[in-house]
């Protein structure tokens, strides 16, 4: 016997029935991005290596140490994309996207790439629902991205979540905090590697997560607190309209992105049921990042959101997000001529908005009966060849064993009704 192939480590699968949760935690975390107005973007698992080096920024963990880089045929370095902003931003310049109406406003879902060490809750390939907002720096559209968010977890039905929140800066005040920083940090006891990551950006080393560097970093300065006025007036009005918004948070004024082309607006959302993998989402602006891949000097802002980790958040919060049913009707037929209208039949109802599956291979009743319950079929309709001559169907309600009867003629509108009432 051949030995059996598995699925490669850390990358998570998800299989009927228990998929149907995967997809309506995505689905929730994309419509208020749909309702708001956001386009769609499909974008490639794959770029050019230089994208993520100068987009994202060389001294990030990803680039330096989780891509998955290889040489292609061509001896060009690629990589599969290990977040999502940088793609779209290159799109947008390639595209023309911002020659025309500002801001654009785009939203994406699907797996990015991370050669990370695999436990629950970090994946290798991980799959999020992301949003980006370009070429407008008013502080309300942050707000309104951070809302989004917001209200894709709230959607979910999640509560026990924590939105932190803080300000980067900008090119203005950012200089002079690094300045700060880096002459604090000279006076640590650091061993060299993490010596070098503050000489090629200090915030790096606020965000490692060593208790004897953190003990050191207690009276560390903090970029909230030399902010500029633009900044610092900026950050008032996004606070002011999350507040129109309904949305609460906590300032986090350590907090560090793990990547460099954040500035002013910056949020994470953390849960504290799933542990050390406890963030589920963020995001921020990033009002250099276009001119740095070679486009316009256009600000943007969006989020990333992950997938896999709310889903686990929602269970972590015993939650059930979606129908586990894979139907609404189960067809037995008992019989040719039945199983020729039961065929016929369920092109009827699929193409009324009904969910329909069929006893398959010519099982008895009772092996179809089972077929029925593991589908989760609401309604099972048990059709035989004497039933169609005497022209009466009973339909049966799975929950609590009642029938309603009907005939072959009104067999279809009365099961789209049943669904839609039940």
């Amino acid at each position: 016997m051949n030995e059996i192939i598995k699925a490669p480590k850390g990358v998570p699968e998800y299989v009927a029935p228990d998929s149907a949760e995967f997809l309506a935690v995505r689905a929730g975390l994309s419509t208020p991005a749909i309702n708001a107005g956001y386009g769609y973007i499909e974008l490639p698992m794959y770029e050019d290596t230089a994208l993520y080096v100068r987009g994202v920024g060389a001294s990030t963990d990803v680039v330096s140490k989780e891509m998955f880089t290889f040489t292609d045929r061509g001896e060009r370095s690629i990589s599969l994309r290990p977040e999502g902003t940088a793609g779209v931003m290159r799109s947008v310049i390639e595209n023309g996207l911002d020659r025309g109406q500002l801001p654009i406003k785009l939203w994406y879902a699907g797996a990015f790439f991370r050669a990370e060490r695999p436990q629950a809750g970090r994946y290798r390939q991980l799959q999020q629902v992301g949003i980006e907002a370009i070429g407008s720096e008013d502080p309300a559209l942050d707000a309104e991205v951070i809302a989004l968010a917001d209200e894709g977890y709230r959607s979910l039905g999640l509560t026990q979540y924590t939105l932190k929140l803080t300000s980067l800066g900008c090119s203005t005040c950012r200089p002079p905090y690094r300045e700060k920083l880096q002459s604090f940090l000279t006076g640590l006891e650091l061993d060299e590697p993490t010596r070098q990551r503050a000489l090629l950006n200090p915030l790096r080393v606020l965000d490692d997560k060593r208790d004897e560097v953190q003990a050191q970093l207690a009276d560390a300065p903090l970029q909230v607190n030399f902010l500029c006025v633009d900044c610092q007036n900026h950050y008032d009005a996004v606070r002011h309209f999350l507040v129109l918004q309904g949305v609460n948070w906590e300032e986090a004024p350590r907090m560090v992105r793990g990547l460099d082309y954040y500035t002013r607006t910056t949020f994470e959302f953390d849960h504290p049921l799933l542990g050390s993998q406890s963030g589920i989402g963020g995001g921020g602006r990033y009002d250099g990042l276009m001119a740095e891949l070679g486009g316009q000097s256009l600000s943007g802002i969006g989020f990333g959101l992950g997938t896999d980790r709310t889903l686990l958040a929602c269970r972590a919060e015993g939650l059930n997000v979606a129908d586990m049913s894979r139907v609404d009707v189960f067809l037995i037929s008992l019989g040719a001529a039945a199983k020729d209208f039961a065929v016929s039949l369920s092109s009827r109802l699929r193409a009324a908005g009904v969910r329909v599956d069929l006893s398959w291979g010519d099982r008895g009743l009772k092996g179809s009966m089972k077929a029925a319950d593991k589908s989760g079929a609401r309604f099972t309709v048990v059709i035989g060849d004497s039933d169609l001559e005497s022209d009466t169907l009973n339909i049966k309600h799975m929950a609590d064993g009642t029938t309603t009867a009907t005939t072959t003629h009104d067999l279809v509108a009365t099961l789209q009704r049943l669904s839609k009432e039940n």
